[in-house]
């Protein structure tokens, strides 16, 4: 039995020796090409944003959607904003433009008297828009006027900025089940680009 063992330790050894020099060097190609690949990477960043930043900072195009009087629906406007310091600020100056109604032809769905309160985006990709109470309580809406109202916000928002998946109507702070009684508030709402005229 011990003359076996003797035999077998030697074998075994070995054997670990070469494993443990196995996973060594294979630590050490594998780690040295990570290294090689995020230096290289992290070189070409700062020159392709510093490249880009100059044009898009200052003014950047949005598009608004607002009804025509020859369907119902949604039609849009391009309009110059100023960049914003976040994400919120952009969409409070694009919902801002949005409520100031066409520089054109084009009809505004929202009350004269609607006034944006504040926005908010959360992590998981949903800006909540708070109105003043003239979006609800001062208005009455059919069934198509609360639909081109509300789509009228949620497209807008959820076009021109891509980080946003949905968007959450609230009036003076609170969730409203609905504006006029047809379409569910309770929700944060997705896009409806189907309701946009080709």
């Amino acid at each position: 039995m011990a003359k076996s063992a003797k035999k077998i330790t030697p074998r075994i050894i070995l054997l670990v020796s070469l494993a443990v020099l196995l996973a060594v060097l294979a630590v050490i190609f594998f780690r040295g090409g990570e290294k090689e690949k995020i230096r290289h990477e992290t070189e070409a960043s700062p020159a392709k944003g510093t490249a880009a930043a100059p044009a898009e900072k200052g003014v950047r195009t949005v598009r608004l959607y607002f009804l025509s009087e020859d369907d119902d629906l949604l039609h849009a406007e391009h309009r110059e904003i100023a960049a914003g310091k976040d994400i919120a600020s952009e969409i409070e100056t694009t919902v801002g433009e949005l409520l100031k109604g066409s520089s054109g032809s084009l009809v505004s769905p929202f009350p004269a008297d609607t006034k944006l309160r504040q926005v908010f985006v959360t992590k998981d990709g949903t800006a909540y828009v708070d109105f003043g109470k003239g979006l609800g309580d001062n208005a009455s809406y059919g069934a198509s006027s609360e639909m081109a109202a509300v789509y009228a916000l949620v497209n807008t928002v959820a076009f021109n900025f891509k980080s946003v998946r949905r968007v959450s109507i609230l009036v003076e702070g609170a969730e409203r089940e609905t504006l006029g009684g047809h379409i569910d508030l309770s929700r944060p709402l997705v896009p409806q680009y189907s309701l946009v005229a080709k």
